[in-house]
């Protein structure tokens, strides 16, 4: 059964969702989502032997919303993944993270090695530093219409979102999944600042079968308090992040790693990913063939909780001790 408490971390205070005894499986949540992300993985990973942990990260849902923007850079972000590992009185643990927790769980994985037994990413794999600062580079790429560019400007995609969470997170869990025909063959998510983050996806009518009129209302009360302005505070510190990890530059994910997203995930089509991803086991040692679900998009254990979890389980359980 799913526990819930708070977590103090270097003065901020972390919700964390928990099930089971053993060792540490950290599930790290995207953008917009919470620990409830995670909600089909808790009892599968607990029945075989793990101790599962999802916080809700810095920003979101019942945890601490740091107001200035400066405070959801990179470094805080893997520095509060390392302060939950010790404040629960472990020393290594399983990193796994989907959408904007992938980032976090991969930065994880090349700053603090000693302390992660194995690496997850869903969705968004290792992304080397690139010659141009992300923001800018998009902004030049997209003429401004990429949706992180949409997402930079303070209030703008806050006010969108908060105007109706309940639309905002139908329209979203639908339109980027694959089950919207539009995702056979993903655009780039280029966005008419007239128009808004949610014009790009229209309400769905019928839910598809992964999702309940229950969850979307679990996610509508996880913000009721927090609003959606934290969680975009991390793309606004996009190029902020650039800066302050240039030391880690050309480092590789030593530690056991795996890489499993969706054929119809908009991230797999972001611009030089077609390359990336094949190459993904020549630039990373830990770093196998990339696990493919057909069909799949964008919110990867949401959609696919059986076929997620057995891949876990495997790297889990091949894990050394």
């Amino acid at each position: 059964m799913v526990e819930h408490r708070t977590v103090e971390v270097d003065g901020v205070r972390l919700h964390i969702a928990e099930e089971g005894e053993g060792p540490l499986v950290v599930l790290l949540h995207g953008f917009p989502e919470c620990w409830y992300s995670w909600r089909h993985q808790f009892a599968p990973l607990a029945a075989a032997g793990y101790h599962v942990v999802a916080p809700d990260q810095r920003g979101y849902a019942r945890s601490d919303r740091p107001e200035a923007v400066e405070a959801y850079t990179m470094p805080h972000l893997v520095g509060d993944v390392v302060g939950l590992v010790h404040a629960l009185g472990e020393e290594r643990a399983v990193v796994v993270g989907h959408d904007w927790g992938a980032p976090v769980a991969w930065n994880t994985a090349l700053m603090r090695p000693d302390l992660v037994r194995g690496v997850v990413g869903l969705s968004v794999p290792p992304t080397p530093r690139g010659p141009v600062p992300p923001l800018k580079a998009m902004r030049e790429m997209f003429d401004g219409r990429f949706y992180w560019n949409y997402f930079e400007t303070p209030g703008r995609a806050d006010a969108e979102f908060a105007r109706d969470p309940h639309a905002t997170f139908r329209r979203c869990l639908y339109g980027l999944s694959g089950d919207n025909p539009a995702n056979a063959e993903p655009a780039q998510p280029l966005i008419d600042p007239e128009q808004g983050f949610l014009a790009n996806y229209p309400d769905p009518g019928r839910l598809p079968d992964w999702l309940t009129e229950d969850d979307i209302d679990t996610f509508v009360a996880e913000y009721r308090d927090a609003g959606f302005t934290g969680g975009l505070n991390w793309y606004r510190c996009l190029d902020r992040s650039r800066e302050l990890t240039a030391a880690f530059d050309g480092a590789r994910v030593t530690v056991p790693a795996l890489y499993l997203t969706g054929d119809r995930d908009l991230v797999v089509h972001f611009p030089g990913n077609d390359q990336l991803i094949p190459a993904l086991p020549t630039l990373h040692p830990g770093l196998g063939a990339p696990h493919v679900l057909t069909g799949c998009g964008h919110w990867t254990q949401q959609e696919r909780p059986a076929e997620v979890n057995a891949a876990l389980l495997e790297f889990l359980d091949g894990l050394p001790d």
